[in-house]
């Protein structure tokens, strides 16, 4: 059994004895499932197992039950319960919550609820006008433009499409095969005689994609270092389908030829200010992701030490700026469908990731999401911080099969020399420190990341004798420094400038050591009879005894 997730959970059978309040509470989170993804509840396993109890049996009664008390207690909301059997004998129930993609979902009482992360939580009034605006009772895409008859394409752009669609290898061969017309209506693009708003954006005329309502435009803006506008590029003529604007924006704009030298033996590296892969997902999920019912520019700014992508719309409901990397929430289904199988972007959710990978291998933090009242905007750093990474990713990559997530993990965790576990949580949003494991993956096995303590308490740094082995030109630091050459330094410190606070001990001996690492090494050295304290909080200072 997984973890509890976006589209996951699980409940004790209890749920099913524990009178109307139990299933209400059940109903609830069917409601969260619905007017989310769907999703799966296992009831008859506890939250902290990973099967049933054995011998634990499901009657029939059990499951009638449900199948018909949920449907009672909801609205809006489809599921379907089956009973399954582990190994060790125990039964449980799947219960499968189909998701409402027509109508937002309820309890019978009034009651909305929406799966976020691992959790289900309750809607505001506010968030209603949102939610039913996401949901694809209306889909901007398939509807018909009856002014605009289905042999009106732009000839070059259906060519373009057609060939592209044929030749991609994520396409079905039982797809390909179809003819041109019978393509353009399986993409969405054509009902009856006329071309959708889709087929208009996508290989219909310029004319007809000018008034077309609010059809994507781009602005490109560069700024100096006192914010003065000096280069700015539009496009709005609409002539161009978000394919041809994504290659255009790439060739016209001369700042992704920007690029940074460093030393590599004999040679020399280049670095790109921005990452091809980066800027084109970034094109692409404003393309895909913006609500095409709401007007507004994408605006792509670029400033001396950082890219931002201003997207009008705010992100989907469920969608945050803290979950974004685990959390998936479609919005124009058949135009993002268009994209991944042209190749024009990953699949969904997955494109957040690999931006996330390409950055942390070029020495580059994470990008930055922020929500403001009507955009969404995603801000990339220029500038390298840790030139030493790319070697240290690059050298472990020839010399190790690293998956996604601990390519990702090992690069946060080189740029900071060491990280505790809450830190990691931190850095790639999770819940708790249990939840690393798939990050961390087979990186301690490998030989390549070193932990010391235990659970959240626990410490990662890259291994030295790696760095050694790859010949790392990384810079040396304190920050993973161990315990007893920490101790060593502090009694150094102690004996030479006699009483002091940790404040000042913390600036002599290096700021770049964790102050939790060193407030714990202080305590402990008091408990060991090493230090004397004098004081309390944060007005104590710290003096060698004669032990020490």
């Amino acid at each position: 059994m997984s973890e509890e997730n976006q589209l996951y959970d699980k409940k004790s059978l209890r749920v099913l004895k524990g009178g109307d309040q139990g299933l209400r509470d059940l109903a609830s989170d069917c409601v969260a499932f619905a007017n989310a993804s769907g999703g799966h509840i296992d009831i008859g396993i506890e939250d902290d197992a990973h099967q049933p109890p054995p011998g634990q049996q499901v009657s029939d009664a059990q499951l009638l039950k449900l199948q018909k008390l949920i449907p009672n207690l909801t609205i809006n909301v489809a599921v379907s319960a089956s009973r399954r059997e582990a190994e060790n004998g125990g039964q449980w129930i799947r219960l499968d919550v189909f998701p409402s993609r027509q109508n937002v979902a309820a309890t019978s009482d009034g009651r909305y609820f929406l799966r976020i992360a691992d959790d289900s939580r309750p809607l505001m009034p506010e968030d209603l006008a949102r939610l039913m605006s996401d949901k694809s009772a209306f889909v901007w895409e398939a509807q018909p433009q009856r002014q605009v008859p289905r042999q009106r394409v732009d000839e070059a752009k259906l060519h373009a499409f057609m060939a592209g669609i044929r030749a991609s290898d994520r396409v079905s061969e039982r797809v390909t095969q179809k003819t041109d017309d019978e393509l353009l209506a399986h993409y969405l693009m054509a009902a009856d005689d006329c071309l959708t708003n889709l087929g208009v954006l996508w290989v219909g005329q310029r004319l007809d994609r000018a008034v077309l309502r609010y059809a994507p435009i781009v602005q490109f803006i560069r700024f100096d270092e006192l914010g003065n506008k000096v280069f700015k590029r539009v496009w709005d003529d609409f002539s161009l389908n978000p394919q041809e604007l994504i290659e255009a924006i790439w060739r016209d704009v001369p700042d992704w030829q920007d690029s940074y030298e460093f030393p590599d033996g004999l040679f020399r590296k280049n670095v790109p200010h921005f990452d091809e892969v980066v800027v084109r997902e970034l094109l692409a999920n404003a393309l895909v992701h913006r609500p095409y019912t709401q007007g507004g520019d994408i605006f792509i700014n670029i400033y001396p030490d950082r890219l931002e992508v201003h997207n009008p719309g705010l992100l989907p409901l469920g969608v945050t700026a803290a979950n974004i990397l685990h959390t998936t929430k479609k919005r124009n289904d058949h135009l993002a469908q268009v994209f991944y199988d042209l190749k024009l972007m990953e699949r969904e959710g997955s494109g957040f990731d690999r931006m996330y990978e390409q950055l942390l291998a070029s020495g580059r933090p994470g990008p930055t999401v922020m929500e403001g009242d009507d955009r969404v905007t995603v801000i990339v750093a220029r500038r390298v911080a840790h030139p030493e990474v790319i070697d240290l990713l690059d050298k472990a990559d020839r010399a190790y099969p690293l998956r996604h997530r601990e390519r990702v993990t090992l690069g946060l965790i080189a740029q900071h020399e060491s990280l505790t576990a809450i830190q990691l949580c931190k850095a790639l949003a999770l819940k708790n420190a249990e939840a690393l494991q798939p990050w961390i993956g087979r990186l301690g096995e490998l030989g390549l990341v070193l932990a010391q303590g235990r659970t959240k308490g626990t410490t990662y740094k890259v291994n030295p004798d790696v760095l050694r082995e790859q010949n790392f030109r990384g810079r040396t630091s304190l920050k993973g420094i161990e315990r007893h050459r920490l101790r060593e330094l502090i009694a150094q410190d102690l004996g030479i400038y006699g009483k002091s606070k940790r404040g000042d001990i913390h600036t002599r001996i290096g700021l770049e050591i964790p102050e939790r690492q060193l407030r714990s090494e202080l305590l402990a050295m008091v408990k060991d009879g090493l230090l004397l304290p004098i004081g309390e909080g944060g007005g104590r200072w710290y003096e060698l005894t004669e032990k020490g």
